[in-house]
């Protein structure tokens, strides 16, 4: 197993698969650590969050280079990513505490309460584009809760996922808490079913979500999927283009595109239509695209040169449909020139599935009511953004929108504080604040009668 570097196209590092023997030996690691972890007193698991946060610190600059060599985001977005961690770790060193705690509940009994008990051995599936994040903000509320976890990463960033376990250990986590699986796809079925697991988390395509979940439902396992997305960006007519145009270009071109929750189909009002396309396409125009280890890169590269294959493959498909390039579309190896289309209607690819690079689908509507009726026209749900001035109104479409986000004036994003997740296609579960810690736990009733 190769990682590559996917700017350069050079190998980084040869990884070994572990065998059949080195699996059942992390399993039953896992295993004997739980039963000791869950034991230990919340205090002692909270206060190593301060130690996680320390060493993701100390070595920021490593771990850095480390995501922009293995996947191509610009250096600058992989420091704000480890950065993002460390306020991951805050977050939970200040709450989890009380989100753990004993809810009581007045019924006839002398005392009765819910207690939040760990599951056991939990088994994360995650994706390449976030490398540290996504596994964090999986980790963090996971371990706390007194599970121990097991990660199988994507293969091109196994160098993180294998420094990930060092972070852990390192802060003074018990040896088996938290492990790195080196496996092939055909090894995870086993894996699920396996006694030892107990549920599963898994960020990454709807293909996989269903593939997983499928296996997960066969053995009566939990599953918290986290999938794709096609997030609409609705510009109204009193839009502040101004004040809110530099947001809706990072909302598309932040990760060089590779986002489940970026702006993905920009739909505009007729009346501001003109202005809008001309301020955004200026604004993309001057990202600078380069060698994503430069600090002032803000355009890296796509992660695998498959990715941008498929991207190219969408964007030409849509073009034969009837879409017009209005600026970009340009390819190279792994490189994706930012792009916007337009002319874009609800059967084309860039609309209806989600594309996985720096490609801005722009959907011309007559008014608000139309602008929200095609905001809606997605199999996906993981969130919607709104530009508008009239906030009070946008309040109203709330319940309209089915997803899991509904954002006014700002781009869809992940905070600690707040829960995380999606409908429809985009999965089913909650990741961080208080629904993401209890995900993993058993919600276990306790009746005292004296």
């Amino acid at each position: 197993m190769k990682t590559i570097n996917p700017y350069s196209l050079k190998d980084i590092k040869t990884y070994k698969y572990h065998t059949k023997g080195e699996i059942k030996s992390i399993l039953e690691s896992a295993e004997s650590c739980f039963n000791e972890w869950k034991l230990k007193d919340l205090n002692h698991r909270v206060n190593l969050l301060d130690n996680v946060a320390d060493t993701l610190n100390e070595n920021i600059e490593k771990y850095s280079k480390l995501i922009t060599e293995e996947m191509g985001k610009p250096i600058s977005e992989s420091r704000a990513e480890i950065e993002k961690c460390i306020f991951l770790c805050d977050f939970y060193k200040t709450n989890a505490t009380l989100l753990l705690s004993d809810e009581i509940i007045e019924t006839d009994a002398q005392e009765s309460f819910i207690s939040y008990d760990p599951l056991g051995v939990i088994l994360a599936i995650m994706p390449w584009n976030y490398p540290f994040w996504q596994v964090m903000r999986f980790a963090i509320p996971t371990l706390t809760a007194g599970n121990t976890a097991l990660l199988k990463h994507a293969s091109n960033v196994s160098g993180c996922a294998l420094i990930i376990q060092e972070v852990f250990e390192q802060s003074g986590y018990p040896k088996g808490c938290f492990q790195t699986l080196l496996v092939e796809h055909e090894n995870i079925e086993d894996i699920i079913g396996h006694d030892i697991v107990k549920a599963v988390s898994l960020t990454g395509s709807e293909k996989a979500g269903k593939h997983i979940s499928q296996i997960a439902g066969k053995h009566l396992k939990k599953t918290v999927l986290e999938l794709g997305g096609s997030n609409s960006c609705i510009v109204l007519n009193d839009a502040d283009l101004t004040k809110h145009l530099q947001t809706m270009v990072k909302a598309r071109m932040q990760n060089t595109g590779q986002s489940c929750i970026a702006a993905k189909r920009f739909i505009v009002v007729d009346s501001i239509y003109e202005e809008f396309l001309e301020r955004f396409t200026e604004a993309v125009r001057e990202l600078k695209s380069g060698n994503p280890i430069d600090e002032d890169t803000e355009i890296g590269v796509l992660a695998r040169t498959d990715l941008a294959d498929l991207l190219e493959e969408q964007v030409n498909k849509s073009i034969e449909q009837g879409a017009n390039v209005h600026y970009g579309n340009f390819k190279d190896k792994t490189y994706f020139e930012p792009t916007i289309l337009t002319n874009v209607t609800s059967e084309m690819p860039v609309f209806k599935d989600e594309t996985f690079g720096p490609v801005a689908a722009i959907i011309k509507v007559k008014n608000k009511d139309e602008a929200y009726k095609t905001a809606s026209q997605s199999k996906f749900g993981l969130g919607t953004m709104i530009f508008t001035k009239d906030t009070e109104d946008a309040r109203k479409h709330i319940s309209q929108i089915e997803d899991g986000a509904f954002f006014i004036n700002e781009l869809v994003k992940s905070d600690p504080r707040l829960p995380f997740g999606g409908t429809k296609k985009s999965g089913y579960g909650r990741e961080l604040s208080k629904e993401g810690i209890l995900e993993f736990v058993n919600k276990k009733t306790v009746f005292i009668k004296h």
